[in-house]
C-alpha cells in the first residue's frame, strides 16, 4: 500500500450547511445559456431546455450543475452584465424551483451576476478571473459566503490565446493561485476550489506540463477543479473536432484523477463519472 502522502487534500465543501463529501472525485455538469459556446451541444436555447439538461446531468450522476451566461471559449464576443443576468436568472429560479436537489454553479466573473444568482438560489461561484476582472467580487462571496473557485487565465477570453508566455507554466500557475488564496483566506473565504485554467491562456504545451505536474498542486490542501472537456488540447493534437473529443476527454479526465483532482468539469457526465468510478477501483 502506498504511504498516505502528507499533503491531504480538503475533504468537502459547505454548501449552505450541507457538507459534500470530496474524498471521492465529483462531476461537474455543463450547461451553457449562450449561443455561441466553443461545443453547440452544450447550449441550451431556453429556461426548459436548461432544465431537461440539467435534470439529465444529474440523472447521470452530477453532483453540480455549472451553468454560464457568457462565452469565455478564445475570441468570445463580449455581452453586458444585463444581457449575462436576462439569461442567467430565469433559469436558476426555475431550476431551483423544479430540480430543488441540484447544487448549482454559476460560471461568471462578475460581482454584480454572482450575487443576483445567489439571492435566486445558485450555490457556487465559479469565477475564470479570480476576482482580477471584478474588484467586487471577493466581497459579494464573503458576504454570501458561498464555495468560490478561482482559475488562472492570462489574459481574457477575448485575447488569451494570442501569444501566452510564460516562464515555468505550473510555477507561475501556483503562484497566482496562492497569492489569491491567502487574499480570500484574509477575508475568511474558506471553501475555495483552485483551477489550473487548461486551455485559459496556454499553448498546447502549456496545457500538458501543467497535467503532467499536477500533483504540484496538491500543496494547496483545497480540491483542484479539471476542465478537459473536448477543448483544443484534445481535439488539436488528435486532429478530429471538440464533436469528437470525448474519447479524448476520458482519457485526460482519467490521468487527472490518479494525479489528484477533486472536480471535473464536463459536457459528457455518464463517462466522467465512469472514469471515476474506475480510478476508484484502484484505492479500494
Amino acid at each position: 500500500m502506498a504511504e498516505k502522502n502528507f499533503f491531504e487534500p480538503r475533504q468537502t465543501l459547505n454548501i449552505k450547511g450541507k457538507l459534500i463529501d470530496l474524498s471521492t472525485a465529483k462531476v461537474m455538469g455543463i450547461v451553457n445559456i449562450t449561443p455561441d459556446s466553443f461545443y453547440s451541444s452544450s447550449r441550451s436555447k431556453s429556461v426548459d431546455g436548461a432544465l431537461r439538461k440539467s435534470e439529465q446531468l444529474l440523472n447521470e450522476g452530477a453532483t453540480f450543475i455549472d451553468i454560464g451566461g457568457y462565452s469565455s471559449r478564445p475570441g468570445a464576443k463580449d455581452i453586458s452584465t444585463e444581457e449575462e443576468l436576462a439569461r442567467l436568472i430565469p433559469v436558476v429560479e426555475n431550476i431551483s424551483k423544479e430540480l430543488p436537489e441540484a447544487i448549482i454553479s454559476i460560471d461568471t466573473f462578475r460581482a454584480k451576476v454572482a450575487e443576483e444568482t445567489i439571492l435566486a438560489g445558485a450555490h457556487i461561484i465559479n469565477d475564470i478571473a479570480s476576482g482580477d476582472m471584478d474588484s467586487g467580487m471577493f466581497e459579494v462571496v464573503a458576504r454570501h459566503q458561498v464555495p468560490y473557485m478561482i482559475m488562472h487565465m492570462q489574459g481574457t477570453p477575448q485575447n488569451m490565446q494570442q501569444n501566452p508566455v510564460y516562464k515555468h507554466v505550473t510555477l507561475d500557475v501556483i503562484d497566482y493561485l496562492a497569492k489569491k488564496v491567502a487574499a480570500l483566506k484574509a477575508i475568511h473565504i474558506h471553501d475555495i476550489i483552485i483551477d489550473p485554467g487548461f486551455g485559459f491562456g496556454k499553448s498546447i504545451a502549456h496545457n500538458y506540463q501543467l497535467l503532467n505536474e499536477m500533483e504540484d498542486f496538491k500543496i494547496f490542501n483545497l480540491p483542484v477543479l479539471v476542465g478537459f472537456s473536448r477543448k483544443g488540447m484534445i481535439h488539436k493534437v488528435l486532429g478530429n473536432t471538440a464533436a469528437e473529443a470525448l474519447n479524448g476527454t476520458s482519457v485526460l479526465n482519467t490521468i487527472a484523477l490518479q494525479k489528484g483532482a477533486g472536480i471535473l468539469r464536463v459536457h459528457d457526465v455518464k463517462e466522467a463519472v465512469e472514469c471515476v468510478k474506475l480510478v476508484e477501483m484502484l484505492h479500494s
